[in-house]
């Protein structure tokens, strides 16, 4: 056995070790967590370290994303911008000056490796492992554990919480499969069809989720599978490849340039995916899009118009000026807007609709939640600290409530309350009326 298969095996048993300990503190903490959860519950604390814990979560996520696709973002441009034809040494595929930050900085990439491999080797691999684990976590505390709430919207599918959430998880890991398996065909090699097929296909899944779930649970299962396929290109394609080169390197045997170059293509798909899937984490908090009729086609608009954006900065990164692509996602943003502007309802009612006419929709279905003490079995805080319990408090808010509870239906979450269209245009004409709190 010679010294190359020594450092083969030592570096796998490091990584079980590592695979190990990290399920060891995963399992710890779901452990001790649960522990404390119960715990505080006995107490009656229970909604606040739940929030606690939705935040933690949603900050490393953001924190890891960030790392993860800036890491993306800055070798796509390196790929993108490197010197390809002067002065180049016979291994090099290219080189690069760069300055930032008030230091000098000159970067090689080798066609396939260097002749003898660094002791030291930086692997980008767990930002993308980690921001997909706390993405899992995040989607299970917020939409699995409280499925009628968040995941299930009656008036769309009365389907149960073990259907719903079988149906979001078993997208997430059939559209993996889908997505790698067109990818070992010969589409792959047509950019612009596997593209096109691609987004075809990621509207189908959004049209049939929107069937299915609340429209911001749609919009999100559609970002967990947009992010699912990225961390799986990096767990099974692009960090196997990379392993495989640096084997070979090691063992001196020939490097197979096909692996870099298909891990190459896969890692720019996910550059691609990127900006769709910030979009999809950020929607949540405009209504206007999950919560429009045609909520798919609004994102399909949207993920069109992100993947042009994108592709305007790759091109421009090449030094190639694709001035139409721009004009273009502006047309297709004004033009969502225009298409998901409300309808006012005032012209369509004559009669002047009093407080008093409106105030019991709001303590029926609205306080249980938006109140200083509320009765809801999982809301024991205000969401967003809206509150409804005095005319004034409501009379302020009138707009937000024109939006999520008339225009968008977005509230109550998943209709919890059992609020009903007459209710909601009621609401919406005393609004358009001035939203008065006195005759």
């Amino acid at each position: 056995m010679n010294q190359s298969d020594l450092d083969e095996i030592k570096e796998t048993i490091e990584e079980i070790s590592l695979f190990r300990r990290v399920i060891a503190w995963v399992l710890i903490t779901i452990i001790f967590g649960y522990g404390i959860y119960f715990l505080v519950n006995y107490y009656g604390m229970g909604s606040h370290v739940m929030d606690w814990i939705h935040l933690v979560f949603r900050w490393a996520h953001v924190v890891l994303g960030i790392s993860w696709i800036g890491a993306s973002f800055y070798f796509i441009f390196l790929e993108n911008s490197l010197n390809r034809t002067e002065n180049l040494r016979d291994e090099l595929a290219g080189n690069l000056w760069a300055i930032h930050g008030g230091g000098f900085y000159y970067i090689e990439k080798y066609k396939i490796a260097p002749g003898e491999l660094p002791k030291k080797l930086h692997w980008f691999k767990y930002e993308a492992y980690f921001t997909w684990l706390t993405g899992i976590i995040l989607l299970m505390l917020v939409y699995y554990f409280n499925a009628k709430t968040f995941l299930i919207d009656p008036a769309i599918a009365n389907i149960s919480s073990a259907a719903a959430i079988c149906i979001g998880s078993g997208t997430l890991i059939g559209g993996w499969f889908l997505y790698d398996i067109l990818c070992r065909t010969s589409l792959i090699q047509k950019k612009k069809t596997f593209a096109l097929v691609g987004f075809f296909i990621l509207t189908l899944i959004s049209f049939f989720l929107s069937h299915v779930f609340s429209g911001r649970a749609a919009f999100i299962h559609i970002g967990a599978l947009i992010g699912t396929i990225m961390a799986g290109n990096v767990f099974f394609v692009i960090i196997p490849a990379q392993k495989a080169m640096v084997k070979a390197a090691k063992l001196g045997k020939p490097l197979d340039p096909n692996l870099g170059k298909y891990a190459g293509l896969r890692s720019l798909h996910n550059n691609y995916m990127t900006l769709p899937v910030i979009f999809v984490m950020i929607s949540n908090h405009f209504p206007a899009t999950f919560g429009n009729t045609f909520n798919w086609a609004v994102l399909a608009g949207l993920t069109l118009g992100s993947v042009a954006v994108r592709h305007y900065i790759n091109l421009h990164e090449k030094g190639q000026h694709a001035a139409w692509i721009i004009p273009f996602a502006v047309i297709a943003l004004l033009a969502l807007i225009i298409v998901t502007a409300p309808v006012s309802t005032n012209s369509k009612y004559n009669k002047t609709v009093s407080f008093k006419e409106v105030q019991p929709i709001f303590k029926s279905r609205c306080i249980s939640c938006h109140s200083s003490s509320p009765t809801d079995d999982l809301q024991k805080i205000a969401p967003g600290g809206v509150v409804f319990d005095t005319p004034e408090q409501i009379q302020k808010m009138a707009q937000r409530i024109l939006v999520r509870a008339v225009q968008t239906k977005t509230m109550p979450q998943g209709n919890k309350t059992g609020i009903t269209d007459p209710e909601r245009e009621l609401i919406g004409h005393w609004i358009d009326q001035g939203a008065k709190i006195t005759d």
